[in-house]
Parts: C-alpha cells; sequence; structure tokens
C-alpha cells in the first residue's frame, strides 16, 4: 500500500481500517467478475481524493474471491498497525450489496455507538466506502444478482485487548473505523506548533473571534453553521487547554469550540486535555448533571450503565436532551473561562455525529 510520505521530517500519514477494507473489497469484486488476479486498486476516499493500495493477497474461484491489505498506518503508534484486513466477496440471489463481518471484526453488544446492537462493528462511513469501492469494481454488470462482502481481520481478537472495545460493549475483535481514510499521526510539539501558526493567520487576517473544532468532522459542521472567514476555524484536536491560552495570548475577543458529547463532558468536567487515554468520561459526573436537571433517581441508576458519553445523553428521556445538553455546555464554557482567568469570551456548542446542534452556551464577564 502507498502510504503518503515522509516530507522534511514530517511524521509519515497512513490509512485507516476502513480504508483498507474499502480496497480488499474492490480487488474481491474485481477478482471475481473478471477471474484474474488484482496487485493493485485505487479507491476513492470520503474527500474525493483517490488513492492506491498494493494487494498483499488474492485468491478467487467462480463463486466467490478473497483479497487482502496490509494496513500501514504511518508513523502513528497504531494497534492494527501490519493488521492483514480481508475482504471475501460472494455472489448472491438478493439484488444489492450487504456488508458483514468475519473473523477477528467485533460485534456491537451495547448500546449507545454509531452502529446498532447485535450489528459487526463497521461504522457508517467505512461501510459507505466499502459498498461505492465494490460498486466502482462492477459498475453495471451484477445485473439480477448482489453481492455479499465479508470484512475480517486475523488475529483482530486479540488486537482488540489492546483497545477500548472491551469496555465499549464491542466482542471479539476490532472496529473498522474512519471517517476520512487517512491517519494523520503528531507529535505533541508539532500538533501545538501547528494551532499556534493557525492562530497567527486568524489574527493577521483581522479575526477577533475563532471557532476551535476537535476535528474535521466537527469543523465541517461549524463551518455550515457559522458565517466566518475561513481563517476562523482552527482544528485543535485534545489540546482545547493549550489553545484556549495561545487565543488568550493574542488577545482575541470570543471563542466558540464546537465538540460532541464526549469531548464538552469532559470539558465540563475540568479537563481541557480530552485525550481518551488522559481523561475517561466520568459517568458519575454527568449523573450529577442529569440530576442537577431533575432527571428522576430511577431513572439516574439506569444511566449508570451507560458507556460512553453520548451513549448516556441517549438513554436520557427525552425531555430532559434539551436542559442536559445546555447544562453541559455552560458547565464546558465556564470551565474554559476560568482557565484562562476571565480574558476570553467562552461559547460552547455540541452537535450530534451529525451536526445536529443539541446545546450551546456562553460564558461571559
Amino acid at each position: 500500500m502507498a502510504a503518503k510520505k515522509r516530507k522534511g521530517g514530517l511524521l509519515r500519514s497512513g490509512y485507516t481500517t476502513g480504508a483498507c477494507a474499502a480496497a480488499a473489497a474492490q480487488a474481491a469484486a474485481i477478482a471475481l467478475l473478471k477471474q484474474e488476479t488484482v496487485s493493485r486498486v485505487q479507491i476513492d476516499l470520503p474527500d474525493g481524493n483517490q488513492v492506491s493500495f498494493e494487494v498483499s493477497r488474492c485468491v478467487f474461484d467462480r463463486g466467490r474471491a478473497l483479497c487482502s491489505v496490509i494496513k500501514d498506518a504511518g508513523d502513528d503508534p497504531d494497534v492494527t498497525h501490519g493488521a492483514e484486513i480481508r475482504a471475501t466477496v460472494s455472489w448472491k440471489e438478493e439484488p444489492g450489496i450487504s456488508i458483514m463481518g468475519g473473523e477477528g471484526v467485533g460485534m456491537v453488544t451495547r448500546p449507545g455507538l454509531e452502529v446498532p446492537v447485535n450489528t459487526a462493528a463497521i461504522n457508517p462511513v467505512p461501510r459507505q466506502m466499502i459498498e461505492r469501492s465494490v460498486r466502482q469494481a462492477v459498475h453495471h454488470q451484477m445485473r439480477d444478482k448482489g453481492l455479499e462482502a465479508i470484512i475480517s481481520v486475523p488475529g483482530g481478537d486479540k488486537l482488540a485487548r489492546r483497545t477500548l472495545n472491551p469496555r465499549l460493549g464491542i466482542a471479539g475483535g476490532i472496529s473498522i473505523l474512519g471517517t476520512t481514510g487517512v491517519v494523520i499521526p503528531y507529535s505533541i510539539n508539532a500538533y501545538k506548533v501547528s494551532i499556534s501558526q493557525a492562530l497567527d493567520v486568524a489574527a493577521a487576517v483581522g479575526c477577533r473571534q475563532v471557532v476551535l473544532t476537535t476535528g474535521r468532522r466537527s469543523e465541517k459542521f461549524a463551518q455550515r453553521e457559522l458565517a466566518l472567514a475561513e481563517e476562523c476555524f482552527v482544528q485543535v484536536g485534545d489540546f482545547i487547554g493549550y489553545s484556549l491560552e495561545e487565543c488568550a495570548r493574542r488577545r482575541l475577543a470570543n471563542v466558540v469550540i464546537w465538540g460532541m458529547t464526549g469531548k464538552i463532558s469532559k470539558l465540563a468536567a475540568g479537563h481541557l486535555y480530552t485525550n481518551v487515554s488522559d481523561s475517561k468520561v466520568d459517568i458519575g459526573f454527568l449523573t450529577r448533571v442529569a440530576a442537577g436537571c431533575g432527571v428522576p433517581d430511577k431513572t439516574l441508576v439506569v444511566q449508570q450503565e451507560a458507556v460512553t458519553a453520548n451513549h448516556f445523553r441517549k438513554m436520557l428521556p427525552a425531555d430532559y436532551h434539551e436542559d442536559f445538553c445546555h447544562k453541559l455546555c455552560l458547565l464546558a464554557a465556564g470551565k474554559c473561562r476560568q482557565a484562562v482567568r476571565g480574558e476570553l469570551e467562552v461559547e460552547c456548542i455540541l452537535s450530534s455525529y451529525d451536526g445536529t446542534i443539541l446545546g450551546r452556551a456562553h460564558a461571559r464577564g
């Protein structure tokens, strides 16, 4: 597989399990259709860029084909680096393309994730990538038949023990993940430098308000909602505290922080570095916030079973959703403003995975 090359000492990017699965599935579909060995494929990433993957293994007969791609995570310390991501594509009588999980791909056993219970842990964007890649391979040649793609990862059950999957209720293997298809590694120092440079640009072009987002998806949602210049939007990942200090140092007027339930919950609890390994979601804290919104005690007992902050929110009775999300945003904005000694006005916006705003609140002087 052709991962992005190192330039000038920068860390080398790689590709997600979702992208590798899509490439393997496309190769298998081509091998099945043409009855020939496939050594390399090219797929479309969600942003429209095309990338090429080397096919590690390709075997086929008239009924099915199996191809695999070896995951290269670049210089990111990813537990799935070097894993073999397989796709077995076979004909089926029913029209359409179905995507299933096989050996080494986890099964979702608890609610609260992006994938329903009793479904293979193949997230929505990777599913879309796999289906699109298979369709591109077969074009209109399926006629009245369909195709089934089974994604598997030999040894995925062992790899999963080194991830959060067991705690999240994903059993038996890894998840097939990735919203962009690309793994972008970073060192802490390099990432902080990139944040500072982005804020320098924002200040230089006259932005008095900046929007700090936790990733590409949240930035896209924020840009769709907020009518600001492109330079005002800065991806800061987990480094909210550092970014706020940099904003205050540049004497910016106010800051908007856009995130989803997990990140906003951590900020509300006072954890301004939100990496999962350093600040796990505190269900007890969320329970206290919910209690302050009037959620009944008997409901709070059930809420203790939540496995993520988003799961906790979804488990709440509908009547309490709005108050709970507003309260989280208010607490988060207050903690962020407090961290910079009141030198910034801070607004926190909490959105769902599809960009719907669930809550927003300001902390002002």
